[in-house]
Parts: structure tokens; C-alpha cells; sequence
């Protein structure tokens, strides 16, 4: 899974994404674990399956109805990009306490060299996915560890579709 190969199927999602009434706003790709992240907007699930599969073929693992934070303004500077992930259980994660705790990120993150861009959150499986801008995955990690404690469960490097 290549960053262009992702770049050839996106192009052909935008082309069939009205006729399922889904519409595709970002996606990053974790090319070495061959992993790719997008968000939609669409009406359920299945629409976005039904989208992906007319464009490529290449059908998701998992479709996760989610709940976006405020995306910050990206940084200048030469700084990988991460996704990292947080697994704290079904009924366990609510929009507010994540946006409690990403504030309390935002307010240690300097001391890193961290960016956080944005957050989105899963409330119903207990999942938070938080997209940075960092010099690594520790830098990261720390960031989250002096902010609240919250671990997550892997920190990924990933490359913004375009």
C-alpha cells in the first residue's frame, strides 16, 4: 500500500461519492503497516462501503461513526505527521472528556515539539484517534503522558492524502 496507489482510489472515490451521498474529507496512509485513515461524511455506513466499492474495490475493515474536534492551523515546520490511537472501551469515552484532555494537550505540547491538528472520537466503541505533527512517536507519547496520563494504544506515521 503505497501513499500514490491510495492517491489513484481516492481520485476514483470523489468520482462515484455523490451517487451514494457520501462525501470524503481527508485520509492519511500508513504505508508501512498498510493502513489507510479517512473520514467521510455520509448518511450510514454502508454508503461508504457501497462508495469504495464501485470506485476500487478496496472495501474497509471497519466503518466507525465519529465525532470530530476543532482542527488546529497546520505548522511550517518539517515535522512527521502521526495518528495515534486510544482504546479505552465501549461506554468508557465521551466528546467532552476528550475535549478536556485535548486541551490539556495543546497546553503542554510545546515543550515537545508537538502539533496536535485534530482529534475525532468513536464514543460508542471507546475510541480516540488524535492526528499530530512531531519529531517521533515518543515525542508524542510524552506529550500525552504529561498532559493526562492517557496512553494510546499505538502512535502511527502517517502521510496526508492529497
Amino acid at each position: 500500500m503505497t501513499a500514490a496507489a491510495v492517491a489513484k482510489a481516492h481520485q476514483a472515490d470523489l468520482a462515484v461519492q455523490g451517487k451514494h451521498d457520501v462525501r470524503f474529507l481527508e485520509y492519511w496512509v500508513d504505508e508501512a503497516r498498510g493502513t489507510v485513515y479517512c473520514v467521510s461524511e455520509a448518511k450510514d455506513a454502508a454508503s461508504i462501503v457501497a462508495t469504495h466499492g464501485e470506485a476500487h474495490g478496496l472495501l474497509p475493515n471497519r466503518v466507525l461513526p465519529v465525532a470530530g474536534g476543532e482542527p488546529a492551523p497546520s505548522s511550517a515546520t518539517e515535522a512527521k505527521l502521526y495518528l495515534d490511537v486510544h482504546t479505552l472501551g465501549p461506554g468508557k469515552v465521551t466528546a467532552a472528556a476528550v475535549a478536556a484532555a485535548h486541551e490539556k494537550d495543546l497546553a503542554v505540547q510545546s515543550q515537545f515539539g508537538v502539533h496536535f491538528i485534530n482529534y475525532w472520537v468513536d464514543e460508542a466503541n471507546g475510541q480516540v484517534f488524535c492526528l499530530s505533527e512531531a519529531p517521533n512517536a515518543d515525542a508524542v507519547r510524552e506529550t500525552h503522558r504529561h498532559a493526562h496520563g492517557l496512553m494510546p494504544e499505538t502512535v502511527t506515521t502517517v502521510v496526508r492524502g492529497e
